[in-house]
């Protein structure tokens, strides 16, 4: 099977995928759609039955947080392309159920151990993020054959993809640093970002107002 075919091919779809070209570079379009891609097929090994529409769209919009319409906005990138995704589907008719699925698993992407344990659509965006960026489960070819994977890097490339995406991490959130206080993407900017000081859980706790 070509897994480009697993690709929604409803008008809904269309709209996000000229959505996302029109508002995110080709780094962040390609990579979105090898997300969609590399969730889909994992959810089809693993048995979980999902709305391919909408994890089509909380993979397209997952980084759209990342772009310049969001540096001052103060919030963690997450909640800025979950809200992205909840405008675009209320504005599409869909139910509140459906906006919250994508809305969580846009916002729960970078927090792994929790979005495996939550609806399908929740689980499969943070597969295929983790899939395309961490490397989880490459090496497993009962997830995804590397005649499929092979397949999907030909129709979205990854050229430098490690050093890019890192960069473009560093870009869309280094304006608002606070945001990275307990997830990973305080990593990103320890290494890029000179003189960046993680927030501390232990300091925080240990500095509050409270006198004990």
């Amino acid at each position: 099977m070509n897994p480009l075919s697993l690709i929604p091919d409803t008008a809904l779809a269309a709209d996000a995928t000229a959505l996302v070209r029109d508002t995110a570079g080709e780094l962040v379009y390609h990579h979105s759609r090898r997300v969609y891609l590399f969730g889909a097929l994992q959810g089809r090994a693993r048995g979980l039955a999902h709305d391919p529409e909408l994890l089509y769209v909380g993979a397209l919009f997952h980084d759209l947080g990342l772009g310049e319409k969001h540096r001052d906005s103060g919030r963690r990138f997450e909640v800025d392309g979950a809200d992205e995704a909840a405008a675009f589907l209320r504005a599409h008719g869909l139910d509140e159920d459906a906006v919250r699925r994508v809305w969580t698993a846009i916002a729960l992407h970078t927090t792994p151990g929790i979005p495996e344990f939550m609806e399908p659509e929740v689980a499969l965006v943070t597969a295929g993020v983790e899939y395309d960026v961490l490397g989880i489960g490459y090496d497993d070819p009962g997830l995804v054959t590397p005649e499929e994977r092979a397949a999907i890097v030909a129709a979205h490339p990854r050229p430098d993809f490690k050093n890019r995406i890192l960069a473009a991490f560093a870009e869309g959130i280094a304006p608002k640093p606070g945001t990275t206080f307990g997830n990973v993407k305080a990593d990103v900017l320890r290494h890029f970002v000179p003189g960046f000081v993680p927030g501390d859980f232990v300091t925080t706790i240990r500095e509050s107002s409270w006198p004990e």
